[in-house]
């Protein structure tokens, strides 16, 4: 076993562990009961803290809405969300009490983790949990959250959570597992990638399109971009299929997966934090002698700002734009 695998396994470190609703919730979007208590059966057995990120809320909630298939209104979404987070958070409380530990529901929205302070205050609250041998079960706030103000998957929610704590690693179960050179299912001969060094551009490349089907969000490309997030902050992850009935014990029994290794020389936290932040403001246009000046390290002195755009304040996310356009995308 790998010294990533025998960490999550067995490690004393902090793990995060990143949970698809496709994993959660079965075809008819009923709770997969045995296969939750099996997986906290695992991680309660580890000597080391745990986080889950857990998606299904919506998945859960449909039968009570009389939905089939996803919800296309945004109200339909949030509704079924509502009923769906009571179902999840009670089974993740029983699974984790019948085996003598306490949960606790955390429901974030992006704003949460984009201002400063409520940012901080997250990381405290977490932290106070964990110091008590509480298992935070993290999800989108679903209820309230819209299209401008949310994460977008909880893949990436779990890479922020990771890097918001410092965890050690990052796992995350999927129906996939891992990394391929292409779509398995459209290329029979597509290579598995076992290990990834870095998210260069040949890398995201294989990401193909983003997801959206029946039950989750997402796909190959949130993985890569929770992935990107994760290693620069120093944390380990790793890529696995989760949809057998012991998806914790296939790992340790050697099951194919993909590992990313974290940044040798991580990011200072405040800078991770900065680089993670999803929601600008607005703009500022600069001319190119303030462009080559930021390019040095030095500050941005008005002289060099052409125009401004959009209303914001001390400490709000901006975007930079030189004469050719958006800078650092």
């Amino acid at each position: 076993m790998s010294r990533s695998l025998d960490q999550i396994v067995s490690g004393k470190g902090l793990l995060v562990v990143k949970v698809g609703s496709s994993l959660l919730v079965d075809g008819d979007y009923r709770l997969r009961d045995a296969w939750m208590r099996r997986l906290v059966e695992r991680l309660s057995n580890r000597p080391g803290p745990v986080v889950v990120v857990s998606s299904g809320a919506i998945a859960l909630g449909r039968s009570a809405l009389g939905l089939e298939g996803r919800p296309r209104l945004l109200a339909q979404a949030q509704a079924a969300a509502a009923v769906g987070q009571i179902h999840l958070a009670g089974a993740w409380a029983s699974a984790w009490s019948s085996l003598g530990r306490q949960a606790a529901q955390i429901l974030l929205t992006l704003g949460d983790l984009e201002q400063r302070p409520r940012y901080l205050n997250a990381r405290a609250t977490l932290e106070t949990l964990l110091e008590r041998a509480i298992v935070p079960v993290v999800n989108e706030n679903d209820t309230v959250a819209t299209e401008e103000i949310r994460f977008g998957d909880n893949d990436r929610l779990a890479a922020r959570v990771s890097a918001l704590l410092g965890a050690n690693h990052l796992l995350l179960l999927s129906d996939v597992d891992g990394l391929y050179s292409a779509d398995p299912t459209d290329d029979p001969n597509a290579r598995h990638i076992e290990t990834v060094d870095g998210i260069t551009p040949e890398i995201q490349a294989l990401a193909g399109r983003a997801r959206s089907d029946g039950v989750g969000t997402g796909g190959m490309a949130s993985k890569l971009q929770a992935a990107r997030i994760a290693t620069e902050a120093g944390i380990e992850v790793i890529l696995a299929a989760g949809i057998g009935e012991d998806p914790l014990g296939e790992l340790a029994n050697g099951a194919r997966h993909t590992a990313f290794h974290a940044e040798r020389r991580p990011m200072a936290a405040r800078k991770q934090w900065l680089k993670s932040l999803q929601q600008p403001q607005g703009w500022i246009e600069i001319d190119s002698g303030a462009l080559a000046a930021l390019g040095r390290g030095s500050s941005l002195l008005a002289a060099g700002v052409r125009a401004v755009h959009g209303e914001f304040a001390r400490g709000d996310l901006v975007r930079i734009h030189g004469p050719e356009g958006p800078v650092g995308q």
